[in-house]
């Protein structure tokens, strides 16, 4: 399927949510407007969440202790029946249903302890749980279901009927403009036809959210049965990490799914995803810092003990300093996950930005996180847990934690494309104010006219980004020690607003060609929203030396910050898509000449025509 530029971005920008109806921090923060007011003090869920949150981990906790044998799962490459079935018994699958749609009704912030415990004895049980819940039925049917969709699937879910999202394909990605599974009216049914990839939970589900094109109307969500006559898992994938996920390929042949089972409306689907995925992102970002915590447990035990050199290796300067780097990493971490849940389960915010920011921040820390960790494990870091064992020694999977946290940078939306999208949401204001001046098919009337409209407003906003509460040193005093962080994120939050406005001046409607930039732009606002979360999180956390983490984590962050601003300007940007451009030429082929290529032969990218398959249905039903 051929779709031009132009096409992709408009069905892109028809997807996206363009109305801000409640107030959010993290388009303040891009506008230059450092609003502590929306998250400090932020709100926390009711005592009977917090009982009905506790009753919960505790009991996930002893079956996490006595049944999840991480070492038989990684080994076996799936998670055990018995396993599946005790998850299932306990409510694990409908953790975030409504009691009376049969689920426990936990908040997203026990949701999230619940994925973050879990996780850490099985990150693919993690992954399972999430996929599930998070984009799977239960999301979008509790967000745009009607009550008979409700009634019908929730319980089902609840009880453990595993749910998988299928939107990617062998050829589209985060390009959803080329998807090529058709769904065509036939009397009472749609027939489904297509191929899915990468199916997370898809070889075990009973249920799927499956995209598809309907003629003439756009993109549109269905909840299929998985058993349905037609449909064929034709393989299960293997990755280098999360080697018990049961993510496989999906083909659908002339699969007929009753009218009844579309989700919203026909040609919503995009935007249905879209939404599902703004609070449904925050699964990972739940996974990625219980990890981070696994991670700084083991570096404090291990650094203890190992001696070299006389001293605990812990105590040598250049161990200390990736010690600290991963204990502040990791209460920043969760810092941000419980400031976004919070925000999520008080439903006054809209978090598209904040969640899509912990998303992007935790996943890419986290991996840094676990490869510090490797590193100072030593040759104990690169070797398996089941290696060290067999000789006589703890077995500690460091590796396999680096090997599965590296997912969650291109889970959900890669690194690359969560920098464009909040990239878009950071710069909407300016892109909406200009409106016809960067549109090419605008005539010179409308340009003028928005010339005017965009002089307005910029005539107001600009100069409130001159002078602010970080300038005086009595802001932000309630904070105590921790002031002076919060008064760098207020001038820095104006300094970045007015770099995005240098740019738009310069670039204009080419901006969105500078993703380089654009990605810069978002990381200093991560780094800027992460100081603002672990700062309100230490104050609000008095029984703790918390100030101690909150303080390292800043001053690690603010140097970051200041990196990020140095480079918005002065970088090898153009000179790299310079030698890239003579790369994909074939100018540099004389460079890989002396190897051997050992790939195994085969398409760059798999045939995804419609036709009836012809492979073995590797679908594998689970316990009830």
């Amino acid at each position: 399927m051929t779709v031009d530029e132009r096409a992709a971005r408009q069905v892109a920008e028809q997807a996206r949510e363009t109305r801000w109806q409640r107030p959010s921090f993290g388009k303040e923060l891009f506008l230059g407007h450092f609003r502590i007011d929306l998250i400090h003090p932020h709100p926390s869920g009711t005592a009977e969440d917090r009982t009905r949150g506790e009753a919960f981990l505790a009991k996930l906790r002893e079956f996490t202790e006595k049944h999840i044998d991480n070492t038989v799962i990684e080994r076996d490459a799936q998670i055990p029946d018995d396993v599946l079935k005790g998850l299932k018994d306990l409510g694990a699958f409908g953790m975030k249903i409504k009691p009376e749609y049969g689920g426990i009704g936990l908040t997203q912030v026990y949701y999230n302890r619940a994925l973050m415990l879990v996780g850490s004895a099985s990150p693919a049980i993690g992954a399972m749980l999430s996929a599930h819940q998070s984009i799977g039925v239960p999301q979008p049917i509790a967000m745009f279901g009607n009550e008979e969709q409700k009634q019908e699937f929730l319980p089902r879910c609840a009880k453990g009927e595993i749910t998988a999202f299928l939107l990617t394909e062998p050829d589209v990605g985060s390009d959803p403009a080329r998807l090529g599974t058709t769904a065509t009216v036939d009397g009472d049914d749609y027939v489904l036809n297509g191929v899915k990839l990468w199916t997370t939970n898809g070889v075990v589900a009973d249920l799927l959210v499956v995209m598809a094109q309907v003629p003439d109307k756009g993109i549109t969500a269905f909840v299929v049965e998985a058993d349905a006559e037609g449909i064929t898992v034709e393989n299960r994938n293997a990755f280098m990490g999360l080697r018990g996920l049961e993510n496989g390929v999906t083909r659908f042949h002339d699969v007929r799914v009753p009218k009844k089972n579309v989700i919203g409306k026909e040609g919503a689907g995009l935007k249905i995803a879209l939404a599902t995925l703004n609070t449904g992102r925050l699964s990972l970002p739940a996974l990625c810092a219980g990890s981070a915590k696994w991670c700084l447990k083991i570096a404090r035990e291990w650094s203890g003990e190992r001696i070299q050199w006389g001293l605990p290796v812990g105590k040598h300067e250049a161990v200390a300093g990736k010690i600290a780097y991963i204990a502040a990493t990791a209460y920043a971490l969760e810092a941000v996950l419980d400031l976004s849940s919070e925000l999520a389960d008080a439903g006054s915010h809209d978090i598209r930005i904040e969640a899509a920011l912990a998303k992007l921040y935790a996943s890419e820390k986290a991996w840094l996180v676990a490869d510090e960790l490797v590193q100072i494990r030593g040759g104990r870091g690169y070797e398996t847990a089941e290696s060290q064992a067999a000789r006589g020694e703890r077995g500690i999977a460091a590796e396999q934690v680096l090997r599965d946290l590296r997912i969650n940078r291109i889970f959900e939306g890669s690194t690359e494309i969560m920098h464009l999208l909040i990239a878009r949401e950071a710069v909407d204001a300016h892109l909406s104010v200009a409106g016809d001046i960067i549109d090419p098919d605008a005539d010179r009337q409308a340009k003028v006219k928005a010339a005017a409209r965009a002089g307005g407003f910029y005539a107001k906003w600009f100069p409130t980004l001159i002078v602010g509460k970080g300038q005086t040193p009595a802001g932000y005093t309630e904070f105590g020690p921790l002031a002076k962080h919060l008064r760098f994120v207020e001038r820095s939050a104006r300094k970045l607003a007015r770099q995005t406005f240098y740019a738009m001046s310069r670039w204009q409607g080419k901006m969105e060609r500078k993703q380089r930039f654009l990605s810069r732009v978002v990381d200093i606002g991560a780094e800027l929203f992460a100081i603002s979360a672990a700062c309100v999180r230490a104050v609000q956390d008095e029984n703790r030396n918390s100030q101690v983490l909150a303080d390292a984590f800043a001053k690690q962050a603010r140097i970051r910050v200041d990196e990020l601003f140095e480079k918005l300007w002065k970088n090898t940007d153009d000179s790299d898509q310079a030698v890239a451009r003579q790369v994909l030429a074939g100018e540099y082929a004389w460079l890989e000449e002396g190897i051997v290529d050992a790939s195994i032969p085969g398409r760059w990218i798999a045939d995804s025509t419609h036709h009836e398959s012809t492979a073995r249905n590797v679908h594998r039903p689970t316990p009830r």
